[in-house]
């Protein structure tokens, strides 16, 4: 299937289905000398894998992850790194009744226009359970930016109307939200329970914060830092809108008050506001980096709705089977890892912007 590498210099190939015998991933282009252990990867698989909470699909999948290439003595060599998840809990019975017809607000229609048919089994590559390979990847990619001093940090902004008022980073992993305000994590909490007892799902908002990346990363023209991250965030299924900074409230603002001035502080170069979210030009401008993906409402929902069969006869559709309320706490995780991915690949491309220290690294080595 086309469409499935992302990258160019940090390259990272995905396959596998959702009801398919395993998921996984090739990452190309990882230095050698990385430390790293299936131990490392498995932090992230566990923020991401199913059955956490009574917000969370009942799939019970371990997701315990298998490195099969690319590591010696615990070192990466250099070579592709290629990650296993084998898939346990599939019930593809339960997809029974929508062989034949296109369920709302999924992707059925537009692979059965593409292919002329589809795997019906949770969706196949369409669905959520694909991002296995981007947050296996993900995990590589933190442990490169880590060594750099570079941090990602995504959160639960938002689900429904309930939006956080606080940021205490510590609050993150104490609730299952993965939201950083505590009162807004239960209230959000009761709003999902209604949902619920209503057959009905929710959407939400996921926000990221980058701290550490330099200034002068990303191309200026069509591989700008901020396209580069909009085209990997919305990438992700569930993911319908994406800002930077202040985003489409910069609609409603003036230049005056807009533009981020320059001061010296510490005979550094730095702003006084941060309106443009860390990005001026499609370049990292030293400041932190702050990004929000808008996340769609759970499409399968067991109300009873209105559907077209692939025979082109009106009826109806029941979905029944295991599935989120809520996508955006288990999506948080996506978020992070496409992040992290889209910032090594840059700055791995950034390494050959100027000829002075290309020169310094050869005459060093």
């Amino acid at each position: 299937m086309a469409g499935s590498t992302f990258g160019r210099y940090f390259q990272v190939t995905t396959w596998g289905e959702s009801h398919g015998r395993a998921l996984g991933c090739v990452v190309d282009g990882v230095p050698a000398g990385i430390r790293l252990s299936e131990e490392d990867i498995q932090v992230m698989m566990d923020r991401r894998k199913p059955g956490q909470s009574r917000f969370t699909t009942k799939r019970r999948e371990k997701d315990e992850i298998q490195i099969l290439s690319g590591i010696f003595e615990g070192k990466t060599t250099g070579t592709p790194i290629s990650l296993m998840v084998r898939n346990a809990d599939q019930h593809s019975g339960d997809y029974g009744n929508i062989a034949h017809t296109f369920r709302p607000g999924h992707a059925d229609w537009g692979f059965f226009a593409k292919y002329g048919f589809r795997d019906y089994r949770g969706g196949g590559r369409s669905s959520g359970r694909e991002t296995i390979g981007r947050v296996a990847a993900g995990a590589i990619a933190e442990k490169i930016l880590e060594q750099l001093g570079i941090s990602v940090c995504a959160y639960t902004k938002a689900i429904g109307p309930v939006v956080c008022q606080t940021f205490d980073a510590a609050e993150i992993g104490a609730n299952m939200l993965y939201m950083p305000d505590h009162e807004a994590a239960e209230r959000a909490e009761a709003y999902l329970a209604d949902c619920m007892d209503a057959l009905d799902s929710s959407g939400g908002l996921i926000e990221c914060r980058i701290k550490g990346m330099p200034a002068g990363v990303g191309e200026p023209v069509f591989d700008k830092l901020d396209a580069s991250l909009a085209r990997a965030i919305c990438s992700i299924g569930a993911v319908k809108g994406f800002e930077i900074g202040d985003g489409f409230a910069v609609t409603q603002s003036r230049g005056s008050t807009n533009n981020d001035v320059f001061v010296m502080e510490n005979q550094k170069i730095v702003k006084e506001t941060n309106h443009a979210g860390g990005i001026l030009g499609g370049l990292s401008d030293g400041d932190e980096i702050i990004f929000r993906a808008a996340v769609k409402p759970t499409p399968s929902i067991a109300r009873r709705q209105k559907t077209v069969s692939e025979s082109g006869e009106e009826t109806d559709v029941e979905i029944t089977g295991r599935h989120d309320p809520v996508i955006v706490p288990r999506a948080v995780v996506v978020v992070e890892s496409m992040a992290a991915m889209t910032l090594v690949d840059l700055l791995f491309a950034n390494m050959t912007a100027r000829m002075d220290r290309i020169a310094d690294f050869y005459r060093d080595n």
